[in-house]
């Protein structure tokens, strides 16, 4: 049971239990979360959950409809599709911003150190969650308050997507070899060329990327038609 913490932290744990639970797939794609229960679940007022589930609505893990109960987001693979059009393009602004001033990359590198790492022990979960804080930090390189909450608010969500699939069929880790020179190349293209040449290519190796979100390797298997 949660107790005796001010509220702003209450519902802070309570989304992050939450979103554990997201990812551990105890709420799954296209689930309702049910107040009351969830309530019960944590020995907690259901006002506490709910604002919990507000704090989860804001940064994209779950989604809610007027007078309908909230829901992990399902998506489709056209909404795959959009969102890598849309995210293409603002990791490619971010990009040229990074270049433009010369930040530095070195949150960028130690982010492809550890994808590398993963990749090499096989860790599924690693490699994906190493690969979000490589584009969170490209998003941070960019020093625009603005553009960073945005690219947040889109990825988050949809690396716990990515993992979500990744976790429910067999997987090859090897399929990711080609993302790893990918990044590799977004940082020297950052580091090293003009700000409108490397957000070109940013945005060009993010559509690539989308590949990784759906694709044979990570797709659910088809209900046997009756």
């Amino acid at each position: 049971m949660i107790t005796a913490e001010p509220s702003v932290l209450v519902k802070e744990t309570l989304a992050a239990r939450l979103r554990e639970a997201i990812v551990e797939r105890r709420l799954r794609p296209g689930q309702r979360v049910i107040e009351a229960e969830w309530a019960r679940e944590f020995g907690v007022a259901q006002a506490s959950v709910r604002e919990a589930i507000n704090l989860l609505i804001l940064d994209g893990f779950l989604i809610k409809t007027a007078g309908r109960s909230a829901r992990v987001p399902q998506y489709t693979q056209e909404d795959v599709a959009c969102i890598y059009e849309v995210r293409g393009a603002l990791e490619g602004l971010a990009a040229r911003l990074a270049a433009a001033k010369g930040a530095d990359l070195g949150a960028l590198d130690a982010a492809l150190a550890r994808m590398e790492a993963a990749l090499a022990k096989e860790d599924v979960k690693e490699l994906v969650e190493s690969d979000l804080d490589f584009h969170l930090a490209l998003a941070k390189a960019a020093d625009n308050p603005v553009l960073g909450e945005i690219l947040s608010r889109l990825l988050r969500p949809l690396f716990t997507f990515v993992l979500l699939r990744i976790m429910e069929t067999p997987e090859n880790i090897g399929n990711w070899l080609p993302d790893i020179p990918r990044h590799r190349q977004m940082i020297a293209m950052i580091r090293e060329t003009d700000s409108p040449l490397a957000g070109q290519f940013v945005q060009h190796c993010v559509s690539r990327l989308a590949v990784s979100a759906w694709s044979p390797k990570a797709r659910p298997k088809r209900r046997k038609k009756s």
